[in-house]
């Protein structure tokens, strides 16, 4: 097993990296960070019996998404307030897994995640008897479902935070498709017009709470989108094809959502309280094609990481989360 350290967040996070071998672009890692729960007092009747929080016997993990790593104290606290074990997975190339001289988040097949997800699990030590819920954002939503396809024994549930299920032209995918294959082949590297004028950053500076901070290293998390690669883009594309035809997950899936798209052509405050990323409605259509037990919620006000939002749809969202989360855990 790897060591554990201080990770960048403090606060009783620690990280770890997770050597993956090596690319033409070098050494390629993962890193996870945890945090466990806090032990109860050497006086208190859990110290020395069982653990009766609802979620004594869970393990979390966390995957971020495109041009973004994991930051989210709140979130993590919120998991491991109720017993948990908390991990989230900076995916290699992004964020504490960069490297210098790397293609920032850049992949060919997204079952290639596979292995830094592997990794991850395996940080964790011993895991018998214990239940593991996956909990994803946009891209990483995408993974992790994915994931949960082609491994149908391993999570317990599913939780996803604005998941990029379907391409924002869900209509035009499928007459995409043989361009960015063709594209992808002849020039892997190809990179396309960056249309993200930085409103989504804009609109999370608008709504920050100063009771409630997040702070992010710009390094990790530009203000605007990274570059989109052909190649990459392929991998998304087959992803987004592979949900439309289902993927048969049979374990409960929440997917947490804002109740409405705005599209960033020029600023507003609109874009505070909205998703700007994706088209949520098309979320909505795909998410119930994820498996047999899946339940969306729709957060009024929320952006696209419904837990930055302003304040009261950030509660909301936390709301939400609670009670799928808490109604969960109680069902034998």
């Amino acid at each position: 097993m790897g060591e554990w350290t201080p990770d960048v967040l403090g606060d009783g996070f620690e990280q770890q990296t997770l050597p993956l071998g090596d690319d033409s672009e070098g050494e390629i890692v993962a890193t996870v960070v945890r945090l466990l729960p806090e032990r109860a007092p050497w006086w208190h009747p859990m110290r020395w019996g069982r653990d009766r929080r609802p979620l004594a016997d869970v393990d979390v993990l966390y995957v971020h998404g495109w041009s973004d790593y994991f930051f989210h104290k709140r979130l993590a606290r919120f998991w491991a307030g109720r017993g948990a074990r908390f991990y989230a997975l900076d995916l290699r190339k992004y964020g504490r897994s960069l490297r210098p001289g790397q293609t920032p988040g850049y992949i060919t097949d997204l079952a290639e995640y596979d292995a830094d997800i592997a990794a991850a699990l395996a940080a964790r030590g011993d895991a018998t008897g214990r239940r593991l819920v996956l909990f994803g954002h946009s891209t990483g939503g995408l993974i992790l479902s994915l994931w949960a396809s082609r491994h149908p024994d391993q999570a317990a549930a599913i939780i996803l935070n604005s998941p990029w299920l379907e391409f924002q032209l869900a209509a035009a995918r499928s007459a995409i498709t043989p361009v960015v294959e063709l594209q992808a082949r002849l020039w892997p590297m190809d990179a396309a017009p960056q249309v993200d004028l930085g409103f989504y950053s804009r609109a999370q500076r608008e709504v920050a709470d100063p009771d409630d901070p997040v702070e992010t290293n710009p390094a990790w998390r530009p203000e605007k989108a990274m570059l989109v690669h052909a190649a990459w883009l392929r991998a998304v594309f087959a992803g987004h094809a592979a949900v439309s035809r289902g993927l048969g997950i049979t374990v409960p899936t929440c997917v947490l959502l804002s109740q409405r798209s705005v599209v960033p052509t020029r600023w507003s405050p609109e874009l505070t309280r909205a998703d700007s990323v994706l088209v949520v409605d098309d979320i909505a259509r795909a998410a119930v094609k994820l498996g047999s037990s899946v339940t969306v919620e729709r957060i009024d006000g929320a952006l696209h990481d419904v837990f930055l939002s302003a304040r009261d749809a950030r509660d909301e969202a936390y709301v939400r989360l609670g009670r799928w989360v808490d109604g969960w855990a109680q069902t034998p």
